[in-house]
């Protein structure tokens, strides 16, 4: 009966101290469900026609800082990658290849991180032996930077 009541309370405690999800990733799972409602509702054309404009619209309420390095990451993913359809994923800017996110920046404000950054999911092709990396902080583009990512994003979704 002892061991009964000290593994409740220690569980007790593990789900006290538990923290849960914050305001910032609840934002981001609310701005996803309302994504996937706005996409059923468009069709898979219109979908495609107005994913260039909601990327638009939330590169545009971004602060100052993060929106110059959005606005000419969107520039560089679609110089590079022209087959990519932009989309908002979790209400970030990202790029699809067939409906499935190849990669996406998140500014800073986003999570209130110290920096932004640019990333790529599973699907992206960029295996380099048997470690590579997803995702890059960002503080600022040089254009040193923007040919990197350039041809990472043409790496990626050859």
């Amino acid at each position: 009966m002892t061991e009964a009541r000290k593994t409740t309370r220690a569980s007790t405690a593990e789900k006290k101290s538990s923290v849960g999800f914050t305001d910032e990733e609840k934002a981001a799972m609310k701005e996803h469900a309302q994504e996937l409602k706005t996409a059923a509702r468009r069709g898979a054309r219109g979908a495609k026609a107005n994913g260039e404009a909601d990327v638009v619209a939330k590169i545009a309420e971004m602060s100052e800082s993060d929106r110059a390095m959005a606005e000419r990451l969107h520039a560089v993913v679609k110089a590079n990658a022209p087959e990519l359809a932009p989309k908002l994923w979790y209400g970030m800017p990202a790029y699809a290849k067939d409906g499935k996110v190849v990669c996406f920046f998140q500014s800073a404000a986003k999570f209130n991180a110290r920096y932004a950054t640019f990333g790529f999911n599973d699907i992206a092709s960029l295996d380099d032996g048997t470690m590579w990396p997803t995702a890059f902080a960002l503080t600022q583009l040089t254009a040193a930077d923007e040919a990197r990512i350039g041809e990472l994003v043409k790496k990626a979704v050859s």
